[in-house]
């Protein structure tokens, strides 16, 4: 056994292992991308795959870790490591006990927790949130999820706290992933969003998102195709990124109205991607609605990037 722990961000998109020593430093990581088919048990395989890669790049077996903690989209149940309802995962619609299998294919300690509220906890402890005491993670992906620190602890509620994707924005709105109508994530997921750029062509509008996804070897409408099509000045994509932006600042002043914390985040694939450019987009939007004008929330950037999920994930293992 060694001091070394492994983190697991579990995404819509990719996969992205660390090993960090006991100063949280990484020494090996990996990316692969996630599976689109073959349900729960072929996405722990391709976890299991990444996560051994990472410990090979830190010259050690995952074996030897002292643990391995998981961010997982869904209801993921700390006590129990199941998962449920990970809605963006392939045929993922009930529970699969993830920890349970990575425990035995890692041969070590597993421990989960919701992939958007370790990553919150990675900025408060190491990145944009070591400055305050309560703060709100806004996490752009693939869906818009959300994580809670109050007075210097997680909020966590019931187990589903900050699901702040799923908070109404517009009553009888747009469909959402989830099934509901209205949902902040109906106009801001990268999923939902390229739902709409579907239908959108279908319906005659002129866009190259498709053609641009296909040029680079993708077969979903990633950031990386959201930024070239912004580059290209595709009118489809600007529209729907301006609609993202306007319905992130309706939902983050609703969410800060209620729990008045003292920074907002900004983080996921898109938010990494696009934060720096439109933050202060979404901070004009979040203005229109805000309650306490004069003392608003910082608005912040994550600085862990693409490896703060799971090196937020790492923290779940006890160093």
């Amino acid at each position: 056994m060694t001091d070394l722990r492994g983190g697991i961000d579990l995404g819509g998109t990719k996969i992205q292992t660390v090993v960090v020593d006991e100063t949280n430093a990484v020494l090996g990581e990996a990316r692969h991308p996630t599976p689109t088919s073959g349900g729960p048990e072929n996405v722990a395989r391709a976890m299991e795959d990444a996560m051994r890669e990472a410990a090979a790049a830190a010259s050690v077996k995952a074996e030897t870790l002292r643990g391995v903690g998981v961010g997982s989209p869904g209801d993921a149940d700390g006590a129990t490591g199941v998962v449920s309802g990970a809605r963006n995962l392939p045929g993922w619609e009930g529970s699969f006990p993830l920890g349970e299998a990575l425990t035995k294919a890692l041969d070590t300690e597993v421990r989960i927790g919701n992939d958007v509220q370790v990553a919150v906890e990675g900025e408060y402890h190491l990145g944009a949130g070591r400055p305050f005491g309560s703060l709100l993670g806004v996490w752009w992906g693939t869906g818009v999820g959300g994580g809670i620190i109050l007075d210097g602890k997680p909020w966590l509620g019931r187990g589903a706290a900050a699901e702040i994707g799923h908070m109404v924005v517009k009553r009888n709105g747009a469909r959402c992933p989830c099934g509901r109508r209205g949902c902040m994530e109906a106009y801001a997921g990268r999923a939902a969003m390229e739902a709409k750029a579907r239908r959108e062509q279908a319906a005659g509008v002129e866009t190259d998102l498709f053609k641009i996804m296909e040029r680079r070897g993708r077969d979903r409408l990633t950031s990386s195709v959201w930024e070239h099509a912004l580059r290209e000045k595709d009118p489809l994509a600007e529209s729907l990124i301006r609609r993202a932006v306007r319905y992130l600042g309706t939902g983050i002043a609703s969410a800060c109205n209620l729990l008045d914390v003292e920074a907002v985040v900004i983080g996921g694939g898109l938010g990494e991607r696009f934060g720096e450019r439109y933050a202060s987009e979404i901070e004009r939007e979040m203005m229109k609605h805000i309650f306490v004008s004069d003392n608003p929330p910082k608005m912040l950037i994550a600085e862990l990037n693409d490896l703060g999920g799971a090196i937020g994930a790492s923290l779940l293992i006890t160093p």
